[in-house]
C-alpha cells in the first residue's frame, strides 16, 4: 500500500474517529451519518486524487465489508424470536410497501432503477448497511448510493425528533411506541434516541430496548434481501447475455456466454455469509457476553470510517440538483412506512 493510499485511508479513519465523538455528544444523528457528510465535505474542498483517493475507495469498499460482517455479531436470533417475532407481520408488511412505493413512486419521478432499490432497502431493512449490502450486487454507481444514504439519513433524523412527541401525543404504549420506532427508523443510534426522549415524555426508566430488539428483527432481513437481488440481478444479466448473444449470431469474435453459476459467483456479495456466520456463532454464545460492546462499537466504526470514503465521491452541488428527486422518493416511501406502522399499532395493538 503506497503512502498516498495509507494517507487516504487514514484521513477516513481520522474522520469516522471525530465523528463518533460527534455522534455520542449526541443520539440524534449517529456516526455514520457524520461521516458520510464529513467525507463529502473535505471531498468537495479539497477532492481525492491519485492514490489518496485510492485509500478513500478501499475505506468505502472493502472497511465497509468487514463492517457489515462484524454487525452480525451483534444480532440473537434467540432474542429477536422471543421478542421482535410478534413485529414480523409488520415488519414483512412494510418490507413490501417500501420496495412497492419505491418502484412505482420511483418510476413516475424518474428515478434510476438502482437508486430506487437502494430507497426501497435502506427504508425497508436497515438503512445505511442494507444501501450499502445491495448496492455491489446491483453495480449501483457512487451518486445513486450517495443520493440514497442522504435521503435515509434525512428522514431518520426528523423520525428520531418527531416520533417521541407523535407518540405522547397519541398517548401511546411504550410497547406500542417500540414497535412504531423499530420499523419505521433505521439507525439503530436514531431509534435509541427516540426510545430516550419517549421514556422521558412519559415518565419511564427506558423504552429503547424494544424499538432496537424489532430494528434488529429488520436486520436479519438483510440475508434475504441480498438473495433476492442476486436472483433479480442474475436473470437480468441473463437475459443481457442471451440479446447479445442473439444480436452476435455468426460473429466468431464475441465473448463466450457465462454459466449461470459463473454470474452468480460474481455477483452474489459473499461477504453477507459472514455477517449469517457471526448472527449464528452469537446466537449459539460462542462470543461471551463481554464482547458485545466490541462488536458494536467496531462495526459501527468500520461502517462510519467507510461511509466517510463513500462521501469523498459525493458532489454536493448535485446532491441538491439530481438528488432532489431520490430525496422526495425517500420521503414518500418513509412516510408511507411510518403511516401503515402507525396505523398498526393504533388499530391492532
Amino acid at each position: 500500500m503506497s503512502t498516498g493510499m495509507l494517507m487516504g485511508l487514514g484521513a477516513c479513519v481520522i474522520l469516522a474517529s471525530i465523528s463518533t465523538f460527534l455522534g455520542n455528544l449526541q443520539h440524534i444523528v449517529g456516526a455514520p451519518m457524520i461521516g458520510l457528510f464529513l467525507g463529502a465535505l473535505l471531498g468537495n474542498i479539497k477532492p481525492a486524487k491519485g492514490d489518496y483517493k485510492k485509500g478513500t475507495t478501499y475505506a468505502a469498499k472493502k472497511l465497509l465489508k468487514f463492517g457489515i460482517i462484524l454487525a452480525g455479531a451483534t444480532l440473537n436470533f434467540n432474542a429477536i424470536i422471543q421478542t421482535g417475532g410478534s413485529a414480523l407481520p409488520l415488519i414483512i408488511t412494510n418490507i413490501c410497501i417500501s420496495f412497492l412505493t419505491t418502484l412505482l413512486v420511483g418510476k413516475a419521478l424518474g428515478v434510476s432503477i438502482n437508486t430506487r432499490r437502494l430507497v426501497g432497502s435502506g427504508t425497508a431493512i436497515c438503512g445505511g448497511t442494507a444501501i450499502a449490502t445491495v448496492s455491489p450486487i446491483i453495480n449501483a454507481n457512487d451518486d445513486e448510493m450517495a443520493y440514497a444514504l442522504t435521503a435515509i439519513f434525512l428522514f431518520d433524523v426528523f423520525a428520531a425528533l418527531a416520533f417521541p412527541f407523535i407518540a405522547n401525543s397519541l398517548n401511546l404504549t411504550p410497547d406500542q411506541f417500540g414497535l412504531l420506532a423499530g420499523t419505521a427508523i433505521s439507525d439503530t443510534s436514531s431509534v435509541v434516541a427516540a426510545g430516550d426522549t419517549f421514556a422521558k415524555l412519559v415518565g419511564v426508566s427506558s423504552a429503547a430496548e424494544l424499538p432496537v430488539i424489532v430494528k434488529l428483527t429488520r436486520t436479519t432481513f438483510l440475508v434475504v434481501v441480498a438473495i433476492v437481488f442476486t436472483i433479480v440481478v442474475v436473470n437480468e444479466k441473463r437475459k443481457e447475455a442471451q440479446l447479445v448473444s442473439a444480436n452476435a449470431l455468426g460473429d466468431s469474435s464475441s465473448e463466450p456466454k457465462k454459466s449461470f453459476g459463473k454470474i452468480v459467483m460474481d455477483v452474489f456479495p459473499w461477504f453477507i455469509l459472514g455477517f449469517l456466520g457471526m448472527a449464528i456463532l452469537n446466537t449459539f454464545g460462542v462470543f461471551p457476553e463481554s464482547t458485545s460492546p466490541f462488536f458494536k462499537k467496531g462495526y459501527k466504526f468500520l461502517v462510519t470510517t467507510a461511509l466517510v470514503g463513500v462521501g469523498y465521491k459525493i458532489n454536493i452541488k448535485d446532491l441538491f440538483t439530481k438528488g432532489a428527486k431520490p430525496m422526495i422518493l425517500g420521503g414518500i416511501t418513509w412516510c408511507s412506512v411510518a403511516i401503515v406502522a402507525m396505523g398498526y399499532v393504533l388499530i391492532l395493538m
